[in-house]
């Protein structure tokens, strides 16, 4: 019997394409780097240079030459904290309302993101 592979999925992830984020654990802890790529449904994203990961490809028509690549792979969104490059330090986010629309905050700063 194969056990579940994802124990519990956020309902809305808190970083977005294109945010710094800090990896809090991991064989990349204390590493930083931004946000390419996010899976909701999953709980996953993929961080430029985090999660390193070699995969031999075969010949191809589109690569001829075949060879062994190095990419980054999906990770869960809560090995990682966003970023706060004014304050220079990891950072939760909290939400609040401005004008009518919900926006996202820093904790460390109280800066708007």
């Amino acid at each position: 019997m194969a056990k579940p592979k994802i124990k519990f999925v956020p309902e809305s992830l808190h970083v977005k394409t294109g945010d710094t984020v800090y990896v809090i654990s991991g064989k990349d802890k204390g590493k930083t780097g931004k946000v390419l790529k996010v899976f909701p449904k999953k709980g996953k994203i993929v961080v430029e240079n985090i999660n390193m990961i070699t995969k031999h490809m075969k010949p191809s028509q589109i690569n001829p030459q075949g060879g062994v690549v190095t990419k980054p792979a999906p990770m869960f969104s809560s090995k990682v904290m966003l970023f706060d490059e004014k304050a220079g330090k990891p950072t939760r986010v909290g939400y609040k309302f401005v004008d009518g629309k919900k926006v996202r905050y820093s904790k460390v700063s109280g800066e708007t993101l």
